[in-house]
């Protein structure tokens, strides 16, 4: 949840608070009146209406009705903001708990990932172990077939050689001739 939307749900609940209590006032003040012109009228028991005092009633009664209509109005207006800001919250709300939701299994799932990549992983070098045991395999194989060979080829070569190979023999130069006498003279 960003913390725009954490703001602007305070503001809406400052604000729906401000509203009710403003709201409270005017009904107190509405009462108020109500009741002080219910006592006007039923604690004159000798009330009878003179016209310059019936006028003045009147056009107080009028006034007071014209402010407990604009007060009404006022009141039907706050009821109005309040009932759409009451749906805006419940709205947010359900958006923080979706998101909410969204965050704890995308917590999960990452939670999740290292056991997957290592599975997977597994999964990947399964195949690959296989292959490098198979040629570890083949190469022993072929490491023992090639001393077989090379020791097969070195007995053949020892016999050969002691069974007296014919080395080519080269006559003696006439250069090395006397070197060869000269050597043997001395």
């Amino acid at each position: 949840m960003s913390q725009t939307d954490n703001s602007n749900i305070q503001a809406l609940s400052t604000e729906v608070s401000k509203l009710r209590q403003e709201l409270q006032l005017r009904d107190q003040l509405v009462q108020q009146l109500s009741q002080e012109l219910f006592r006007l009228v039923k604690g004159n028991t000798n009330f009878m209406p003179q016209p310059e005092m019936s006028e003045r009633y009147q056009s107080q009664l009028q006034t007071l009705r014209e402010q407990l209509q604009v007060v009404e109005q006022q009141v039907t207006f706050y009821q109005e903001q309040i009932a759409t800001r009451d749906v805006e919250i419940y709205q947010l709300r359900q958006s923080v708990q979706e998101l909410t939701d969204r965050s704890r299994m995308l917590e999960q799932v990452v939670q999740e990932l290292p056991q997957i990549y290592r599975r997977k992983f597994e999964e990947r070098m399964a195949p690959v172990r296989e292959k490098v045991a198979m040629l570890q395999r083949e190469n022993r194989q072929l490491q023992a077939e090639l001393q077989s060979v090379s020791y097969r080829l070195a007995l053949k070569t020892r016999t050969t050689s002691h069974s007296g190979i014919d080395l080519p023999n080269f006559p003696p130069m006439a250069s090395d001739a006397s070197n060869v006498s000269t050597v043997q003279n001395a």
